[in-house]
């Protein structure tokens, strides 16, 4: 599996991402698993084709006790199984690692 992992992060700010995640509605219902939807101008023709029902197209952020890992791989989470669940494409990668990246410099987690 491809992945953007931040390793080595204190426990605390892992929390803080946690907490700011859950507020603003991220959360996948599992514990520690959180969604980014990718912006419909960043979908693939067949992401966008399928957005409808197979919508939304989203990368997960998985929580670990001191780190991060972001699947590099764009879920559609209407369906499980779809030809348009693929490897994020150059600007889909850049944008699920800018977003994280930001992210953690808004809430001042040094990485």
């Amino acid at each position: 599996m491809r992945t953007y992992r931040i390793e080595d992060l204190q426990r605390e700010h892992v929390e803080r991402l946690a907490r700011v995640l859950d507020a603003r509605g991220q959360g996948s219902g599992m514990d520690g698993l959180y969604w980014f939807t990718v912006p419909p101008n960043l979908l693939s023709a067949e992401q966008l084709e399928h957005a409808p029902e197979c919508g939304p197209h989203v990368l997960s952020l998985e929580l670990l006790d001191e780190g991060l890992s972001l699947e590099l791989l764009v879920r559609a989470r209407g369906r499980l199984r779809c030809s348009c669940v693929a490897y994020a494409n150059p600007a889909q990668r850049a944008w699920g690692m800018d977003t994280l990246d930001t992210l953690l410099r808004e809430l001042d987690i040094p990485t």
